[in-house]
């Protein structure tokens, strides 16, 4: 009896000291990506490589420049739309991810939604999570598709939260992860009470933030109509090779540097005006 006794002993002071001494699985390391592997992230295209980016955005304005140098034989008007053109892929990303986060701010409430059911009916939070790949809205589908995977393979619920805000690259979709994990983590019976009001303050948030930009887009529209006008106007030139030699004279050139430089200075500023807060991503 004694050996009996003094062996659980042992066992409870070995478990003891372990959960003092044995170090806890970290936590995965903030990564401080560059502004342009976000930017991709953000408009659903972290497959493609910072550099194919790049590469892509040096053709496109090398390409341009040498279309209209062949039409005008003007080489400051050709680097001028050289210019604009190697920066055009950027604002195509840069509207595509506008466009996704706008979509996907606008089926979370409906996603949550979901969750709250699934928990409702009894299945577990990351079963919940992974049903949200054939019941949820169709823009999220793809993601959760790949966290049932991951979940499935490695068990680890931290860990495919992770790659799941990964894959979103989403301000809202971050706060709904970090509260599932906080709920996770905690446990208790008010994870039915959480989702519902995450449900509705993201369904107001995301009728707010939809009524004020539907009432400043003619701004905005008004702002990049403004600016384009005089390069549409100067492309039309370019096949009048009369009137576009003189933007070759020292004095042309300065027109065009003082012309660009007005119209990024008052596109910027618009912008910055008009501009509604954007929602940062945490702990990513």
């Amino acid at each position: 009896m004694g050996a009996l006794v003094g062996l659980g002993v042992g066992v409870g002071l070995l478990l003891v000291w372990s959960a003092f001494v044995v170090p806890r699985a970290p936590r995965r390391p903030v990564r401080r990506e560059g502004r342009t592997a976000q930017l991709l992230a953000r408009a659903g295209l972290g497959q493609v490589s910072v550099t194919g980016f790049v590469t892509l955005c040096l053709a496109s304005g090398l390409l341009a420049g040498l279309v209209v140098q062949l039409a005008s034989r003007t080489p400051p008007v050709a680097v001028a739309f050289a210019v604009m053109a190697g920066y055009l892929p950027v604002l195509l990303v840069a509207g595509r991810a506008r466009r996704r986060q706008r979509e996907f701010a606008e089926v979370w409430p409906e996603a949550v939604d979901n969750l709250a059911s699934a928990v409702r009916a009894g299945l577990s939070l990351p079963e919940g999570l992974a049903a949200l790949a054939t019941r949820g809205p169709e823009p999220l589908r793809e993601a959760f598709a790949a966290f049932a995977l991951d979940y499935q393979v490695s068990g680890r619920f931290g860990e495919c939260l992770d790659r799941l805000k990964d894959r979103l690259a989403d301000p809202v979709g971050d706060r709904v992860v970090e509260g599932l994990r906080i709920a996770r983590e905690v446990g208790g019976g008010e994870l039915g009470r959480l989702l519902r009001n995450l449900s509705g303050y993201l369904r107001d948030d995301a009728r707010t933030r939809s009524e004020l930009e539907s009432r400043q887009a003619w701004t905005i529209n008004g702002a990049r109509l403004a600016v384009a006008a005089p390069w549409i106007v100067l492309l039309f030139m370019s096949l009048q090779s009369e009137v576009i030699h003189r933007y070759a004279s020292p004095g042309g050139v300065l027109v065009l540097a003082i012309g660009a430089a007005a119209c990024l200075v008052a596109y910027r500023a618009m912008m910055r005006i008009g501009r509604l807060p954007v929602e940062r991503r945490i702990l990513s």
